[in-house]
């Protein structure tokens, strides 16, 4: 871990926990409030592999949205407009599988969000 990485974070959607960590990867188990959701992003050096492991995601990439159930996965390339949401009444948990030569917390462009972070 680096010392400038949170192993558990608490945001207003829910919260994130630093699994693992090493050059080039980072793993997080996300947990999304029921009808909550993370800011409508991208990012500039980091690619994004999800696996919903608990309840069910609404998945919007680059415009389009899909309903992503447990056990399945989704795919985000570097660069593309990304986000989850929890549009159930449980718990949503996912585990992402961050991959690129650069994984701060700072290489988020928002393009959208309900907490009023858009720069």
């Amino acid at each position: 871990m680096t010392d400038n990485a949170a192993l558990h974070d608490e945001r207003p959607w829910g919260s994130y926990t630093v699994l693992d960590q090493g050059p080039g990867y980072q793993v997080k188990h996300i947990e999304v409030l029921p009808g909550k959701r993370l800011s409508y992003q991208k990012h500039a050096q980091r690619a994004e592999h999800w696996v919903v492991v608990r309840g069910r995601a609404l998945v919007t990439i680059e415009g389009q949205d899909r309903l992503v159930a447990t056990g399945e996965t989704v795919d985000v390339a570097i660069g593309v407009a990304h986000r989850i949401a929890n549009p159930g009444d449980d718990l949503l948990v996912f585990i992402e599988i961050q991959r690129g030569s650069y994984l701060g917390e700072d290489d988020i462009v928002r393009l959208q969000d309900d907490y009023g972070r858009v720069a």
